[in-house]
């Protein structure tokens, strides 16, 4: 089963019993909280989760398939997730 956002609400809101307005707006600003650092260069470490940080791709040469030409890919930011260890361990152990 994957987990989307609304079965992770639901999930979280029948452990928390809380309502599902108050939920919402948990996760919500979580996300918003993880993006806004992650936008101002900064990392984000959820223990025994792992950490989301911004990562640095260089500048690369890429190529223009239909126009068989060469581009400058310029150097950028993406967002990148490291997984805590003990999290990696659980993963290992549990899923067959």
């Amino acid at each position: 089963m994957n987990l989307i956002y609304d079965n992770f609400k639901r999930v979280t809101n029948y452990q928390t019993n809380r309502n599902l307005e108050f939920t919402d707006k948990i996760i919500e600003s979580m996300m918003n909280e993880i993006k806004d650092s992650i936008s101002a260069n900064e990392a984000v470490f959820l223990r025994g989760f792992g950490t989301f940080k911004p990562k640095k791709r260089a500048e690369k040469t890429g190529r223009n398939i239909k126009k068989n030409t060469t581009i400058i890919i310029p150097a950028h930011h993406i967002p990148a997730f490291k997984p805590a260890k003990i999290f990696v361990e659980e993963v290992k152990n549990k899923v067959k």
